[in-house]
């Protein structure tokens, strides 16, 4: 028998967060505010890692977050 469990907001805000990561990191070459884009999903990350206790993941995704925001800025200068 099927049994359905409800899916918490924590969790669905994670799934949110991760995938819009993935979008964006898959858009990059596109336009420069993908590569923005990225940095603020990846911060969306970091809010998930340290909120469901996870906080080695939620620093990593900060850091991410910090390393995307320099590669925009690079990328802002050389325009």
């Amino acid at each position: 028998m099927w049994r359905f469990r409800v899916v918490s907001s924590l969790t669905l805000f994670g799934l949110f967060a991760v995938t819009a990561m993935l979008v964006c990191y898959a858009l990059e070459p596109r336009s420069h505010w993908f590569i923005l884009a990225f940095a603020g999903a990846c911060v969306l990350g970091s809010i998930y890692g340290f909120l469901q206790g996870a906080w080695p993941f939620g620093l990593i995704e900060a850091i991410w977050s910090l390393v995307a925001v320099r590669r925009w800025w690079l990328v802002m200068k050389l325009r």
